[in-house]
Parts: C-alpha cells; structure tokens; sequence
C-alpha cells in the first residue's frame, strides 16, 4: 500500500483531481467521482510496475503565484 497526495479543483463543469508525486491526473462530474478515477488510474499505472518509485512530498500547499506575461 503506497500513500499518494492529490489535489483536486472544478474546471467548468469537471472536477479535476491529480496526483502529487507522479504526473497523473483524472477528473470527474463530483470530488467523489473525480479522486475515484484518479484513484483507479494509479492502480492502473503501476499495475505492471515491480518498483514502485514515487518523487517524494512533505507537506504540501497550495500557493498562488503571479507572473508578467506579455500579450
């Protein structure tokens, strides 16, 4: 059993959830549905996977940031 962090926020009419330490991402009409396919969508990428490597996170936040962007 591995322990993943996820984020996961509304996009119009999606929730979209990902995950922390690998570059996986699903979404879904509810939270509930959006973190369920996240969920089997990790299941699913490591199924085949002997060594499970996953890029190691303490204590997340979320952080807004501003950037100049020239139009």
């Amino acid at each position: 059993m591995k322990n993943v962090h996820s984020v996961i926020w509304k996009e119009g009419k999606w929730y979209v959830a990902k995950a922390l330490e690998v570059e996986i991402a699903s979404q879904g009409k509810t939270e509930k549905e959006a973190l369920g396919n996240l969920k089997e969508a990790l299941e699913l990428y490591f199924e085949d996977q002997t060594k499970i490597e996953l890029s190691p996170v303490s204590q997340p936040r979320l952080q807004d940031l501003s950037i100049q962007v020239n139009v």
